[in-house]
């Protein structure tokens, strides 16, 4: 039967490498994220709102990319690949840091995407109103647009659970007690 130990330390390597793949997979939906409309492109840097959510995921990915090879070595060998405190501090007080991060780009991605959404729907509503015909195609596009950064909203949302669940195991192992 495996120890208590041995399954937080494979547990947080399985965390961080979610947490890295949930960070990638934002990333990638961002940049991704643009559309054409009569001969205007419209990416996602054109919201401010979307740069941040990029930023925070890229942070994301990097903290993980540099705590991925420590974690997988700690739960293969059982121990840690530098003794001392420095490592268990890292990830107490990284670990925090990103959680945030990503917590803040979350908010950031959802706000920003659904503030847009119901202005788009009132400014198709007015000129409705007015008799304006011919915007389907605008508001389909800026919708899909949107959508695509609450999607990947909600993928970094899954790091930033992911990492919480990661500042609780960290803050056992901060001074070596465990659970």
């Amino acid at each position: 039967m495996a120890t208590t130990k041995r399954i937080i330390n494979n547990s947080v390597a399985v965390l961080r490498i979610l947490t890295l793949w949930a960070c990638v997979a934002a990333v990638v939906l961002m940049v991704t994220n643009n559309f054409k409309l009569d001969g205007d492109k419209t990416k996602f840097s054109d919201i401010k709102g979307f740069r941040y959510v990029l930023a925070a995921a890229a942070g994301g990915v990097l903290y993980s990319l540099i705590q991925l090879p420590f974690a997988v070595y700690q739960a293969v060998k059982e121990k840690r690949l530098i003794n001392g405190q420095f490592l268990p501090m890292f990830d107490f007080y990284g670990d925090k840091v990103i959680a945030f991060l990503l917590a803040s780009g979350v908010g950031v991605g959802f706000g920003v995407s659904i503030e847009l959404k119901q202005l788009i729907d009132q400014l198709v509503d007015g000129f409705d109103s007015l008799g304006v015909t011919g915007l389907d195609e605008f508001e389909d596009k800026t919708k899909k647009y949107l959508d695509r950064g609450i999607i990947a909203s909600g993928v970094l949302l899954v790091g930033f659970v992911t990492m919480a669940i990661l500042n609780i195991l960290t803050s056992a192992n901060r001074n070596g007690r465990g659970f």
